[in-house]
């Protein structure tokens, strides 16, 4: 455990500034169960009852105690399938369990999840299951997309960009914007963004930026930070 850690100081707490970080460029942290790790995005402390941002990891077998949601958790499914009681979510599953909901998460194959906690509005209270099965909207012939959920000024959706087209996303932003790369690339400037990279910026996470050769797969959420 770091200093900062004992001191029980946030990780990248400050919404003001703006964060990038790649996954696989980050180190996995247990969790108080075995099987289940987490690579930290961001944090308002170090205890388990904070608002966090992660990325979880189950191995096959393992599970989570059964806990509830003050303020709320929302998670994408990244790989394999996670469940609870309620049901099976595979791969490309976006959930939403709003405050003062229960489970016991576990999951048979192994599974990573990208996970929001603790962050609800006040009385967004509707729970949301959905997935990339679902129709795609088209934006235009370079774009496509999903909404996948949507309360006063916040939005959350998947996005698609066709190779090399320009990145124009469908929504506009106010109030901050975070973005999770899926698959492909994004290229802005000199730098090359490639999944999975997590960006979090106070205005916008891209200003001229196009979808690398293969095109790319967007999980946005915008509206949100202040």
């Amino acid at each position: 455990m770091s200093v900062i850690e004992r001191q029980g100081v946030g990780f990248n707490s400050d919404l003001s500034n703006r964060v990038v970080l790649n996954a696989s460029e980050q180190i996995w942290k247990s969790s108080p169960s075995d099987g289940v790790n987490r690579l930290y995005l961001d944090r308002t402390d170090f205890s388990e009852y904070t608002s966090a941002t992660s990325i979880v990891k189950f191995d096959k077998g393992s599970s989570f105690p059964s806990h509830t949601h003050p303020n709320g958790e929302e998670f994408y499914v990244l790989d394999g399938t996670f469940s609870d009681e309620y049901g099976h979510y595979p791969k490309g599953t976006y959930v939403r369990n709003p405050h003062g909901t229960c489970h016991n998460p576990y999951s048979k194959e192994g599974c990573k999840i990208f996970v929001k906690l603790r962050q609800f509005q006040k009385d967004d209270h509707i729970r949301i299951v959905k997935n990339v099965s679902e129709p795609w909207n088209v934006c235009n012939d370079e774009t496509d997309y999903i909404n996948l959920h949507e309360f006063k000024n916040e939005i959350v959706y998947l996005v698609k960009f066709r190779p090399n087209s320009k990145i124009n996303l469908p929504f506009k932003n106010v109030g901050g914007e975070e973005i999770l790369i899926l698959s492909g690339s994004v290229n802005e400037n000199t730098h090359i963004y490639e999944a999975i990279t997590w960006i979090r910026d106070p205005k916008s996470c891209f200003s001229q930026a196009h979808a690398g050769s293969n095109g790319v797969s967007l999980f946005v959420k915008s509206g949100h930070l202040f």
